[in-house]
């Protein structure tokens, strides 16, 4: 069955692979982002999300089947920035676009979350977050060194917490609509290039985010493209509020005894 999809990043890196993947499969896709796309929106203001919806809406007044919220800014960068982006631009993207959702007869949404979420975070940041309050949490964010991870990783636990806790709920599973999510660790995208090129980008990397493989220092956007379509094209109805990790063993490192 041939889906309409949203994906909002789809200009580059991973989002544009999923793109270009599901389009090979002949799906319909409807890219978001800031150039190259069909809906040009600024995901990091209120105002741009209203305006991604309502295009979105025009150019399918029918529904949507998926939808895909991959935008997402890199660290260091203000803490304000990336949650603005990472959070509340990825929460809005799907809960604004879910009534299109509705329309479809086997809805499917996913949110690209990251192996960071499981890192050091600010608490009282992703309460914020979690409580839908925008100005608290970006005055939070005020606080945190824009060279720091914990803006970053903040934002996508946050991001991760709001997922689990939104899937199981009646809006999305209650509703028919299977909601997951899946965490890339180090990926080859122009996000990262910068810290894959130096050696002490890839010590730091080695650190925050460390792989069991011996034959591949970093995955490939293509690869985190297949895991991502198969989650938005899903045709069971049994799978919901998982977090599927595409890196290379880095959470099972982490987290080698949690099951």
């Amino acid at each position: 069955m041939k889906r309409t999809i949203v994906i909002t990043g789809a200009a580059s890196g991973i989002g544009r692979a999923t793109a270009e993947l599901l389009k090979a499969e002949g799906h319909r896709v409807i890219g978001v982002d800031l150039r190259d796309v069909e809906v040009v929106a600024n995901l990091s203001t209120a105002a741009g999300r209203q305006s991604m919806a309502g295009a979105v809406a025009t150019l399918a007044p029918q529904g949507v089947d998926s939808v895909i919220a991959v935008a997402g800014m890199p660290a260091p960068a203000p803490a304000g920035r990336l949650l603005a982006v990472n959070y509340f631009g990825a929460v809005a993207t799907l809960e604004l676009l879910r009534p299109l959702l509705l329309r479809s007869q086997a809805p499917r949404a996913v949110a690209i979350i990251s192996t960071a979420s499981l890192s050091e975070f600010d608490p009282a940041l992703v309460d914020a977050c979690l409580a839908g309050d925008e100005a608290a949490a970006l005055a939070l964010a005020g606080n945190i060194d824009p060279e720091a991870a914990t803006g970053y990783s903040s934002s996508k636990h946050a991001l991760a917490r709001w997922l689990r806790r939104s899937a199981i709920s009646p809006e999305w599973a209650g509703s028919g609509i299977l909601l997951n999510g899946v965490s890339p660790g180090r990926v080859r995208t122009p996000m990262t290039e910068g810290f894959l090129s130096t050696e002490e980008g890839m010590a730091m990397l080695e650190q925050f985010t460390p792989i069991a493989l011996s034959d591949c220092p970093y995955g490939e956007p293509d690869e985190l493209a297949e895991v991502i379509a198969f989650l938005a094209t899903l045709q069971g109805r049994y799978l919901l509020g998982q977090i599927l990790y595409v890196d290379g063993g880095t959470e099972t490192i982490f987290r080698t005894d949690t099951i």
